[in-house]
């Protein structure tokens, strides 16, 4: 019928404009309240919802949180309460943070530490500092964490505030961790755990315990591990902490992973993503996918392990979490590398590469050098998997990039005389095929560079990746780049040993002390050395002989790689009982790079007319007590005769006994062309510089008269060479950046050679090798063919190599 349409019409309209009518008196009604409501009335509803808010983050309600801190805000800043508002910035920013929203937490950040410095609430101004450092660490800026966590850690020791100290203390454990730093993590967190004992924080308690697990879990200590994520799980459980008892979970999960308990594993990941999904914790719902795939790879069910590395993926990437991003990466490049796919997997390695260098863009020189450590995974993958598609040129620019790099840009940017306003990492080029041709084509040598790849394409299962072959590319001064490789695996399945034993009983059989002086197998064993020195010739030297220089002048420079550093290789013989210094000029240098660097160092070193003749000769000074065992170390008398006879070489003076002090010495080896140290060399970092290694000279009133690596690397030297006529000084801590030590100071400081003795050296032979070196040097100024002439010559009065292989030349040679 016509008429019922207009007649539901209007009673539509009515009905509508009734409910709208009635919506308007409510919300009159509730304006009129708040308006009836004093001052006081609503700063209690702020502090009511904001301590709705924090509970609501305890138990990981972290939406809920939000929205509750939100209305805390608008209330504080309605009635201009700035401690409230500052309060509630600062957790709307935690709530953000924890769903993986960096770049608005961070800003949240920011306004409430600005509001806290204004009101001068310094306790408050050390909370934000700390959790700004936690922002900045999530999204891989670790320069710029360690500067607030510093920032953090000192107002809070400054007020009193124990709690925030502790927090502080587990933050700079943790981001140590990152870094490599791992003794350094483990004081941190023992330190903040002591602390919350103490105070009764079952929370931040059981947050300590999974960060000094995972520590344990880093330096392969599993069982430790367990130990400490199932105190953790339990008060988690216990006080209804979902995030941590998730984070707990995985953490166990792992455990079994690394057992090979794959069900179990699974399981434990399964229900930490869940939990992570329900609170909102995009980070850990990540780690848990990546750990979920990791098991399946275990299993070799491929497909399923990329679909869920894939999510990891794409989570990491969306809240900027570059470690888990390059993580994962390397993850997939492993699968597709297993499934043949070799394209996919560089691809993915290359992407992980990229972003891995990134995270040390700005970081100290040693946080460089221990993250470094942290990354190699990537870079030898990368190799192998280049290998195999027989890209062995692109395979060489890895190894060169994966090697020194943060010597490369320390020493590149010592000799950038101009700011450019550019990092040191923007100021080094990457190595080209090119490049490394034409540094090889300005040394006119013959260049060796190795690299010990592992078979570590297994995901970091249970056990450690063993060397599997070691990859040799010789680049000759002509340009011509030849790739060659050397079996390893026969070394631990035939033979009971890998190359860094073999390296370790060869110097070991020929009489070689271990620290302290004590020889660790007995005598020198002649038989036993012929047998390990020819089994290393074989592996390091025989696969490229073909290539080397047939001419006994023509220089050979090794680039070796972590334990092949300790290497004699002018020891090294062949089937015929020839030692490889009979045949060729030796060189050894860190890097290709570092190389072309040296270079550049003694051409400004001359251009710049300093130091041209002064010749700097020390010998046997009154020695100092090691300030750790208060021990004094023994008077060297054949040091102070050889200085004696070095300096008559020059027609100079030998600075010996009490007049050899730290500081008359440091004065002159700016001025100095040639210095030469006959003295104790220690390997210790016992000053705590963070860089091992110490000249001993004589004490004075003013030092204790050690010259540390660490003091060294801050020195500007013009020097063409040092010579350390010391014990042990090509020693130091061995990484993936080459040998942290006193050569690596040296050179840093603008010295282009250096010679350093690979072990404990007996006096009269050095002596005799030292003077013969110094002769020669005086007819022939390269130092490369000097110290070989000398070796030969010493090797006809001392013929155990212990006594005239020691020394090694790094850096220039003309």
């Amino acid at each position: 019928m016509p008429y019922r349409k207009p007649y539901l019409t209007t009673f539509t309209t009515l009905i509508l404009t009734f409910a709208q009518s009635t919506a308007n008196l409510a919300i009159l009604f509730q304006t009129s309240q708040v308006l009836a409501q004093t001052p006081q009335d609503r700063k209690a509803e702020a502090e009511r919802l904001y301590q709705q808010g924090n509970k609501q983050i305890q138990t990981s309600q972290y939406k809920e949180a939000l929205q509750s801190f939100q209305q805390a805000l608008a209330i504080y800043r309605e009635i201009k309460d700035r401690k409230g508002e500052a309060f509630s910035l600062n957790y709307i920013a935690i709530v953000k943070r924890t769903l993986g929203q960096y770049p608005q937490a961070l800003e949240f950040y920011k306004q409430a530490l600005y509001i806290f410095r204004e009101i001068g609430d310094r306790l408050n101004e050390g909370t934000v500092l700390n959790n700004i450092g936690k922002i900045y660490e999530d999204l891989g800026q670790y320069p710029q964490a360690l500067e607030f966590y510093q920032q953090a850690l000192t107002i809070r020791r400054q007020v009193g505030d124990r709690s925030g100290e502790a927090f502080t203390l587990t933050d700079l454990g943790s981001i140590n961790i990152s870094l490599g730093q791992y003794p350094q993590a483990l004081k941190f967190y023992k330190q903040s755990l002591d602390i919350f004992k103490k105070i009764g924080d079952q929370r931040q308690q059981a947050l300590t315990l999974n960060a000094i697990g995972i520590y344990y879990r880093t330096i392969d200590e599993y069982p430790k591990a367990l130990g400490f994520y199932q105190q953790a799980l339990n008060i988690f459980r216990e006080i209804g902490e979902r995030r941590g008892e998730g984070t707990s979970l995985n953490n166990i999960g792992d455990f079994r992973r690394n057992q090979g308990e794959y069900s179990q594993a699974q399981e434990l990941f399964q229900q930490a993503l869940n939990i992570f999904i329900i609170i909102g914790d995009k980070v850990g719902e990540g780690v848990a996918l990546s750990n979920i795939g990791r098991v399946y790879v275990h299993q070799s069910q491929y497909p399923q392990a990329l679909k869920f590395f894939g999510q990891a993926l794409a989570i990491f990437k969306e809240v900027g979490n570059k470690a888990g991003e390059a993580r994962t990466l390397r993850y997939i490049g492993s699968v597709f590398y297993q499934s043949g796919n070799f394209a996919e997997a560089e691809k993915n390695f290359r992407n992980g590469m990229e972003v891995l260098e990134s995270l040390r863009i700005k970081l100290s020189d040693g946080n460089k050098v221990s993250i470094f450590e942290t990354q190699t995974a990537t870079y030898q993958l990368l190799q192998k998997v280049l290998i195999v598609q027989n890209k062995t040129s692109d395979a060489l620019e890895i190894s060169e990039r994966g090697r020194s790099r943060a010597f490369v840009e320390l020493l590149t940017s010592r000799l950038s005389s101009k700011s450019t306003g550019q990092t040191s990492e923007r100021l080094v080029n990457k190595p080209t095929i090119p490049f490394l041709q034409q540094i090889a084509k300005q040394q006119n040598a013959t260049l060796v560079e190795y690299s010990i790849i592992g078979d570590n394409f297994k995901i970091e299962g249970k056990q450690k990746s063993k060397e599997s072959e070691l990859y040799i590319w010789v680049i000759k001064p002509t340009g011509e780049v030849t790739f060659r490789k050397a079996d390893l695996k026969p070394l631990w399945q035939k033979e009971n040993t890998d190359i860094a034993k073999l390296v370790t009983t060869s110097r070991q059989s020929i009489g070689v002390t271990g620290r302290g002086g004590v020889l660790v197998s007995g005598e020198p064993d002649a038989p036993k050395a012929k047998q390990r020195f020819r089994r290393l010739h074989e592996l390091l030297i025989a696969p490229i002989a073909d290539l080397l220089p047939k001419k006994e002048s023509e220089k050979v420079v090794f680039i070796p790689q972590s334990q092949l550093f300790l290497v004699p290789f002018p020891a090294l013989e062949d089937d015929k009982g020839k030692y490889l210094i009979e045949k060729h000029t030796i060189l050894i240098a860190p890097s290709i790079q570092v190389l072309d660097l040296t270079h550049q160092q003694r051409v400004k070193s001359w251009e710049s007319g300093v130091g041209k003749q002064e010749v700097l000769v020390v010998g046997n000074p009154t020695m100092p007590k090691i300030p750790i065992t208060n021990e004094k170390l023994i008077p060297l008398p054949g040091a102070e005769f050889e200085a004696i006879q070095i300096a008559d070489l020059f027609k100079t003076q030998a600075i010996t006994g009490s007049k050899a002090t730290k500081t008359a010495i440091v004065q002159k080896m700016s001025k100095a062309r040639i210095i030469h140290f006959a003295t104790h060399g220690l390997l210790d970092d016992f000053k705590g510089f963070g860089v091992p290694g110490a000249i001993a000279l004589a004490p004075s009133g003013q030092d204790d008269g050690f010259l540390t690596s660490g003091e060294i690397l801050d020195m500007k030297l013009n020097a063409d060479l040092v010579v350390l006529s010391a014990c042990n000084t090509g020693g130091g801590n061995i990484t993936g950046d080459g040998v942290i030590g006193l050569s690596r100071s040296l050179i840093t400081a603008g010295v282009s050679s250096v010679i350093v003795s690979l072990w404990s050296v007996n006096d009269k032979s050095t002596a005799f090798l030292m003077s013969e070196f110094y002769r020669n040097l005086q007819q022939n100024p390269d130092k490369a063919v000097a110290l070989r002439q000398a070796m030969l010559t010493t090797k006809k009065q001392y013929s155990n190599p212990l006594d005239w292989a020691a020394f090694t030349l790094i850096g220039e040679s003309d």
